[in-house]
């Protein structure tokens, strides 16, 4: 298990994704920053109804300009491979993992792509390397012990993680453990599906696409069968970040071939039910990875690694200060008149409910995660998940399929307050579903698009030693007070003190109607 450190600014190394064909990997090792560099420039519709520009520099920029970040390229040396006794590498320092070198013509000897546990394998190597170097520069004042490293990956190069993480093969000389977190853009962490195929098949080896089939990935990341290889172990689970696109339509690849064998629910590659991971807590409970969702194709000018959102969610997962989640447990949905009535009578009744969720940090124009229907994300729960039916006949909530709608990481230090505290929104809206009685379809008073309750709920916390974990909270609607939170919340310790939670209610009297409570936690994080 990795251990953790109270100093957020640790080095940090990109792992890029799959290059398929050779002229790929030619082009991929042609750039000494392997994409990561690649900004993007968009429109938006300002306040006065006029379209402005919106440049967004490429995360390498943004970690130096807003978190002093180096990257290690001096006179045309990268400073990991050679010895550069006149030029220390900084412990806040940038490193692009260059597995693609050696299959390349220009870099190695061309002659095909190493396997995955090859590249899992050069991780730790590299670790070790920039783990040396950054422990002789005195300056930086941080022994072999100390020392930590960050992992950012995208697509394939999730997987490439994962399995220096999780299978101990891979990791001869134990390095794993200097690993803080892991952040993985648009990773097919349960492998790649098409419409036209389930689970890539193994004998595909045209440009090694077998990678992603699920028996072969069940062997390199060491898990028990083909079946959910999303499963993490040797490392834990809360300390991988997923980061989810759910626009397939800017996906070019291909000619749009790739986009459409993919499907609506997805980037243009990978599934959204395959873009996250799990793990198991000591016992034996299944814990799933924090996650987000953007509006972005997997890769190219719309894609996920080069936006803002992908941006903010990465840096508030490896320097912030607070997690939140948000999980809303439902009590009761009630059904409209007539279709209870024909409930009543014994006929049956199915619904299924979507919740949409889209959660935003105060003073900012863009949203940390987003999930709706007309994107093909939103949370999606039956009627029988929500409330079985019991062996008398009852029906009684599940609480543990009770819907979670968000994780997400603030950082008090970008506070627009002097009081330091870390506000957000979240626009809640359960839908009205399509009810179905005795087979057939019931569209009386129905219309398309309507919700059975919304809200757009906003949080502050305050930093307090005198409150419950360090944090007071306060709360509110906004329709009812807008723009500020004026309810207090009543807080209370989770387990073992290692943060507070409170409760928002939530009821909508109107039939249909919503009865239940919006559960926030809120922990420290570093």
């Amino acid at each position: 298990m990795p251990k953790t450190s109270q100093h957020p600014y640790h080095p940090i190394i990109y792992v890029r994704g799959f290059a398929a064909t050779q002229g790929e990997i030619e082009e991929t090792v042609a750039d000494p920053y392997m994409g990561f560099n690649i900004g993007s420039t968009k429109s938006r519709v300002a306040w006065t109804g006029d379209v402005k520009r919106f440049y967004f520099e490429s995360p390498l920029v943004r970690l130096m300009s807003d978190h002093k970040y180096e990257d290690v390229f001096v006179d045309g040396d990268d400073l990991i491979a050679a010895d550069r006794a006149d030029h220390p590498v900084p412990y806040r320092c940038i490193v692009i993992y260059r597995y693609y070198d050696e299959a390349s013509q220009d870099f190695g000897d061309g002659n095909g792509t190493p396997p995955i546990e090859h590249f899992a394998k050069g991780l730790g190597d590299l670790i070790l390397r920039l783990r040396d170097k950054v422990c002789a520069n005195k300056a930086n004042q941080i022994t072999t012990e100390d020392f930590r490293v960050h992992l950012v990956a995208h697509s394939m190069g999730g997987l490439v993680c994962r399995a220096f993480l999780q299978n101990t093969k891979l990791d001869p000389k134990n390095i794993r453990g200097a690993v803080d977190k892991l952040f993985t853009y648009a990773t097919p962490h349960n492998g790649i599906d098409m419409r036209i195929v389930r689970n890539v098949p193994g004998w595909l080896s045209f440009g090694d696409i077998n990678n992603f089939n699920r028996a072969k990935m069940a062997d390199y990341l060491d898990v028990p069968n083909g079946d959910d290889v999303s499963l993490v172990k040797n490392f834990p689970p809360e300390r991988i970040f997923n980061l989810v696109g759910t626009n397939p339509r800017d996906y070019s690849v291909a000619g749009g071939v790739s986009a459409w064998a993919a499907g609506d629910e997805s980037d243009g590659l990978v599934r959204i039910e395959n873009a996250t991971t799990h793990g198991l807590d000591a016992e034996g409970n299944d814990v799933r990875s924090p996650r987000a969702f953007v509006n972005r194709s997997h890769s190219g000018s719309y894609g996920i690694v080069n936006s803002e959102e992908g941006y903010q969610n990465l840096t508030r997962f490896l320097f912030g200060a607070l997690r939140v989640d948000g999980i809303l447990e439902i009590d009761d949905i009630s059904l409209p008149v007539e279709v209870q009535k024909a409930s009543d009578e014994g006929k049956t009744v199915h619904a299924s409910y979507q919740f949409e969720i889209a959660a935003s940090i105060r003073g900012c124009q863009w949203q940390m995660t987003r999930r709706e229907a007309r994107e093909n994300s939103a949370i999606f729960r039956s009627y029988d998940e929500l409330f079985p039916r019991q062996k008398d006949g009852k029906r009684q909530p599940d609480r543990s399929r009770s819907p979670q709608l968000f994780t997400i990481f603030l950082d008090p230090s970008k506070s627009t307050k002097t009081s330091k505290s870390v506000s957000f929104a979240f626009d809640l809206k359960v839908l009205v579903p399509d009810y179905e009685v005795d087979g057939s379809f019931f569209l009386k008073r129905h219309y398309e698009g309507g919700f059975i309750f919304r809200e757009l709920i906003l949080v502050e916390a305050f930093p307090d030693t005198k409150a419950t974990a360090g944090w007071r909270i306060k709360y509110g609607f906004q329709d009812i007070n807008p723009g500020k939170p004026g309810v207090d919340a009543e807080t209370r310790l989770l387990d073992a003190g290692e943060g507070l939670a409170f409760n928002i209610p939530i009821e909508q009297k109107a039939k249909p109607g919503l009865r239940g409570a919006l559960r926030i936690e809120a922990r420290s994080w570093s």
